[in-house]
């Protein structure tokens, strides 16, 4: 038997059927016609942000879409959040959808042309990621006529320690190396683009409270050293994000009250060049990863050499991470239940495996469960974060799983 991660809080009293919202697992099925699906508990996102709001200082909180772009999700987070970022010109048109153009800003290292040309005439905020992106978004402002609002994203000299995947501290093709920043905010400046700040993200899936104190300590530093260098303050620094969930056995949940007094501590001393800089942080899975599960229908169980295998009716065609094949060195379980039998006592070990053609395709390896049966519904929890979008959904050609906001 393998261990897996702990039921999220919201659910981790239940006892018999599983109640994701107001309704049951069975309720949401039957509601959306088939399994498997997902359901976002909206309910839940917004108990993490008015958390987030009590236990930070006055910073803005802008949430990463690509953690979670379902729509309904997202038309229900924008008027809690005060800034949505984008990372394509897809996600641009959905944040256009539910936030002014202003409170967007737009990363990845590969634009397009003709996505400089969407965030621009849009007036999204353009996370400049080198000095040919840079020119290439001035050409495309002088086209058009418009004046293109820029910040640079800076690769940091720094790392976020811990974290499960690191983004600083290392050749990087995500943001301008930190050496090099402060001359491209000046050929920003001189060549008068609306200047809107630095984008600096060291790091993600963070669970250390001292290494994301650290990290943010040392980005208000690198963002004041920048400025003093570039001779000019920014108006605002997204200081990443990095807050990490519990997905595994033996992970503990971040203490965000102490990230948030160790940071007011830091805002409140911060060098006078950044006196009058609005500060931001961008959180994705945070908000979002535990408000999700993923619900799966037993369609067969069957012996293989003394192991059994619950094969069931979804796989990593729709919830990839929890197969272990997105950005796990080692594949550990994420936290499953029968849905029917939430607090069961467990009475056998099994592996749950989906219906693809593959061995990658397992959610859960040899964990113990109560026993199971055809047509249960299993329930794969932390869903609520790169599920179906950060998936194979074409992969065999099965169905896309439907997706279900709760609370909107």
């Amino acid at each position: 038997m393998k261990p897996m991660g702990a039921l999220p809080q919201e659910f981790s009293q239940q006892s018999g059927v599983l109640r994701i919202g107001r309704r049951s697992a069975n309720d949401w099925a039957a509601k959306a016609g088939d399994t498997p699906l997902f359901v976002y508990d909206m309910a839940i996102v917004a108990s993490r942000i008015a958390r987030f709001r009590a236990a930070m200082p006055a910073i803005d909180l802008h949430y990463a879409i690509k953690a979670n772009p379902h729509v309904d999700l997202l038309a229900a987070i924008a008027p809690l959040v005060d800034g949505l970022d984008v990372a394509s010109s897809g996600e641009l048109a959905k944040a256009l959808a539910v936030k002014p153009a202003a409170s967007i800003s737009f990363a990845g290292p590969g634009k397009r042309d003709d996505e400089l040309v969407a965030a621009i005439t849009a007036g999204a905020t353009l996370n400049v990621e080198s000095e040919g992106e840079a020119a290439r978004a001035f050409a495309v402002g002088d086209r058009l006529g418009r004046t293109p609002q820029m910040a640079v994203r800076v690769n940091p000299d720094i790392e976020l320690r811990g974290s499960g995947m690191r983004m600083g501290g290392r050749a990087s093709p995500f943001g301008v190396d930190a050496v090099r920043a402060a001359a491209l905010v000046k050929t920003i400046v001189t060549a008068g683009a609306d200047w809107r700040g630095f984008h600096i993200y060291a790091g993600s899936q963070a669970l250390d409270p001292v290494a994301i104190i650290e990290t943010q300590g040392a980005t208000i530093a690198l963002a004041a050293r920048l400025s003093e260098a570039a001779g000019v303050a920014p108006p605002l620094v997204n200081l990443g994000g990095g807050f990490g969930v519990p997905y595994f056995a033996g992970d503990v949940a971040l203490d965000v009250e102490r990230v948030g007094e160790a940071l007011s501590e830091s805002l409140a001393a911060r060098p006078d060049v950044l006196a009058d800089t609005r500060f931001a942080i961008e959180l994705g899975r945070w908000l979002v990863a535990e408000a999700g599960v993923y619900l799966t229908r037993v369609v067969d169980i069957k012996e293989s050499q003394s192991e059994t295998f619950v094969i069931v009716d979804g796989g990593l065609n729709h919830q990839l991470a929890a197969s272990g094949n997105f950005g796990t060195v080692v594949r550990r379980n994420y936290p499953i239940a029968v849905a029917t039998r939430m607090g069961h006592d467990v009475s056998e070990t099994v592996s749950v495996v989906g219906p693809l053609c593959t061995p990658l395709d397992r959610l859960g390896d040899k964990i113990a469960l109560p026993a199971v049966a055809v047509g249960d519904l299993i329930a794969i929890f932390m869903a609520g974060a790169y599920g179906a979008s950060a998936s194979p959904t074409a992969f065999l050609g099965h169905p896309p799983a439907v997706e279900i906001v709760t609370g909107v």
